[in-house]
């Protein structure tokens, strides 16, 4: 049975002629591909680089779609595309060509309820070191970064966080005005 999930799209960093709108353009059109279904995606935002100063400017969306897969799957797919468009993994946080994250499957908390706490509740200073060595669901960061939460409003502004109990639209609002005005539209959603 299929089920809904949310992912965030990104980058900043060239793959040979394409720039970093050109390359998450293609990588939404390479997640349209890999047989997913009813795949919805947000408009495109420039996004300051995270954390702030770490490099160029950012280009970020959001896409709602549906699959049978596991999540573990889907982001053994997401891996792979990311590969594809020669994504290195050299230190947290540095730039990227495309970084594809799962970021909600459904209402699923993975692995648990209390592997998810730790990784929310991680101080900043842990966050810059601290990688979880498997998959954590929703994403523990979600309800912290406009450049997630602003393109997420454009697919899935109801969406209910199954431990923090708000949705998209709410923890969105709970950002501050700067950072959501930091999220400045680049282009119309590249597929519907």
């Amino acid at each position: 049975m299929a089920q809904r999930y949310l992912a965030a799209i990104g980058g900043n960093l060239p793959v040979g002629s394409m720039q970093p709108l050109d390359v998450v353009t293609a990588g939404l059109a390479a997640i349209a591909a890999a047989g997913v279904t009813s795949i919805r995606c947000s408009a495109l935002y420039r996004t300051p680089a995270f954390p702030p100063g770490a490099g160029p400017d950012f280009v970020n969306g959001a896409l709602s779609f549906e699959s049978s897969l596991w999540p573990a799957q889907v982001l053994h797919i997401f891996h792979e595309i990311e590969t594809s468009f020669a994504r290195t993994r050299h230190h947290r946080w540095a730039g990227r060509t495309l970084d594809l994250d799962l970021v909600a499957a459904g209402n699923a908390v993975l692995p648990d309820a209390t592997t998810w706490r730790h990784w929310h509740d991680l101080t900043p200073a842990a966050q810059r070191t601290e990688t979880p060595g498997e998959l954590i669901l929703p994403h523990p960061r979600l309800q912290d970064r406009a450049f997630v939460l602003v393109p997420l409003m454009d697919v899935a502004p109801e969406w209910r966080h199954p431990v923090l109990g708000r949705t998209i639209a709410e923890m969105c609002a709970e950002i501050p005005a700067a950072d959501r005005d930091s999220v400045v539209k680049l282009a119309d959603p590249p597929c519907v």
